[in-house]
């Protein structure tokens, strides 16, 4: 079986043309506010829209069949071809003149990461800044057509279970008609996405503050258009209340919020990742705030404004705000968590590899797996002690096939490993023994801001050119989700057999 070129080559034209476009809706705003560099974006999208097409007729005629092979390489490649030409608008308009700055830009807006190297957001042009939460807008729905079609189709850490679960006409098994599906959520998504932009504005951001922040929540990117971020409005604790609420929607399953429209209220309340996501994020908030009550100091760690409506209220909204913006990889910051309290800083770091929900746009581990590694691991004490009874692991009442628990223990193992590898790696640039650690898992995790010298205050200007590289792959490798990347680095992939 040779690889089918000629479709990857297609799809890969595809994208180009959806890059494009979205690059001309950039120039649009950028005329709109006259900011200088209309023209500079316009050629950025039509090469990219020329490269697209020439990619499409060139390989018109293709072979109509993708196996598993070409599929990998399809998603893999697929999102640095968009990374590599998502770079076009930062150099045309010479807003990130070098190369591996914009290229790590791009690649951290597209794996909804957030993490960056611009050192003063507010100077950029409005084109600009509204492609860079753009870049974080178009990851997002490619990861939840990833989520919900691709990936259950390539058998990608325990993702199976998922292939039954996305909804479509007739009951709600995930007919083959993935397309479908992916319409139905994609609509959800630009659903939220507009309403989380006009209760922005209504709470009084402008609206170019608000489309912009709205795409960044519910990609979970994490891109602001200040430079303090979201404590740039701590005066205002209603727009923090709404990114509050479109975090925790972000975190969840897409596909839970299509039962919500269809009245199906009762399919939530039952799911078990649901209930457990919601959980994490009630008691993880719960010690937060009582550790930044009676320990921390909120006036001197927020960025911006002092407290607005008194201590309590300040704790649980701070406390709430950090732990969704950390659980579901968007990595918006209201205060600089790591001036706290030491205990709070490690706590934050381990709920860098929690992840939001499999479905969702965020990064992470995913509860899912979690839920299903406790599970065993329970499981596994009682198999001890009853040797003979056959205990499955379940999973929101039906029982998981054993390859499906191996799947996701190996997908565990490789995230730790990737992990410390990732760390060790950083270390060889000179870095510290906190931020190399923060770094790898906020880059593995899709969360931005990092521990040490790249905390939530500082960015990632100050990485030396091989580490922008190394975290620009790290970023990818935790998006993709471990295996479809590093398949590709292995030798029985590439033989023709």
């Amino acid at each position: 079986m040779h690889l089918n070129y000629k479709i990857i080559f297609h799809f890969f034209g595809l994208l180009l043309l959806f890059n494009g476009g979205f690059m001309m809706l950039a120039t649009l705003i950028s005329l709109i506010y006259k900011d200088g560099v209309t023209l500079n974006l316009f050629l950025a999208g039509l090469s990219t829209l020329l490269l697209g097409a020439i990619a499409m007729y060139g390989t018109k005629k293709h072979r109509k069949e993708m196996n598993k092979r070409e599929g990998y390489i399809v998603v893999a490649f697929g999102w640095v071809v968009m990374s590599l030409t998502g770079t076009l608008p930062y150099l045309a308009t010479e807003a990130i003149p070098s190369f591996t700055d914009a290229f790590f830009e791009t690649m951290s807006g597209y794996t909804t990461t957030g993490a960056s190297i611009i050192n003063d957001i507010e100077i950029l042009p409005e084109g600009i800044l509204f492609w860079r939460s753009m870049t974080h807008w178009i990851g997002g729905m490619g990861i939840i057509v990833l989520a919900i079609a691709i990936l259950p189709l390539l058998g990608v850490g325990g993702m199976q279970l998922f292939a039954a679960e996305a909804p479509g006409p007739g009951g709600d098994k995930l007919h083959p008609r993935i397309t479908d599906t992916a319409k139905r959520l994609w609509l959800i998504y630009f659903g939220y996405t507009v309403a989380e932009t006009i209760l922005l504005q209504v709470a009084g951001m402008s609206f170019f503050d608000a489309i912009n922040h709205a795409m960044s929540t519910l990609s979970t990117g994490g891109f602001s258009t200040k430079n303090s971020s979201i404590a740039h409005w701590n005066d205002n604790p209603a727009i923090q209340y709404i990114i509050i609420f479109f975090m925790f929607l972000a975190g969840t399953n897409f596909v839970l919020s299509y039962y919500l429209f269809k009245g199906n209220v009762k399919k939530i309340i039952k799911d078990d990742e649901f209930k457990l996501y919601f959980k994490f994020i009630a008691a993880f908030t719960i010690v937060a705030v009582l550790l930044i009550y009676f320990r921390a100091d909120v006036s001197q760690s927020t960025i911006a404004h002092p407290m607005v409506l008194g201590e309590s209220e300040s704790a649980i909204r701070h406390g709430l705000f950090q732990v969704l913006a950390i659980v579901t990889t968007t990595g918006f910051v209201t205060a600089d968590y790591t001036m706290w309290t030491p205990f709070l800083t490690v706590f934050f770091f381990g709920l860098m590899f929690l992840g939001g929900s499999a479905g969702s746009t965020s990064g992470g581990v995913k509860v899912v797996r979690h839920l299903i590694l406790i599970k065993n691991g329970f499981l596994e004490f009682k198999r001890a002690l009853h040797p003979n009874a056959i205990l499955p692991v379940r999973y929101n009442t039906k029982s998981i096939s054993k390859d499906i628990v191996f799947n996701i223990l190996g997908f565990f193992i490789l995230y730790m490993l990737s992990f410390i590898i990732g760390a060790l790696v950083f270390s060889m640039f000179q870095i510290d023994f906190t931020s190399a650690v923060g770094l790898s898992a906020s880059s593995l995790g899709n969360v931005g801001p990092a521990l040490g010298d790249f905390g939530p205050v500082n960015n990632y200007a100050a990485l030396p050119v091989l580490g922008k590289w190394w975290a620009s792959f790290l970023m990818l490798l935790g998006r993709l989700e471990l295996f479809t990347i590093l398949i590709l680095l292995t030798p029985f992939f590439w033989r023709n057999r």
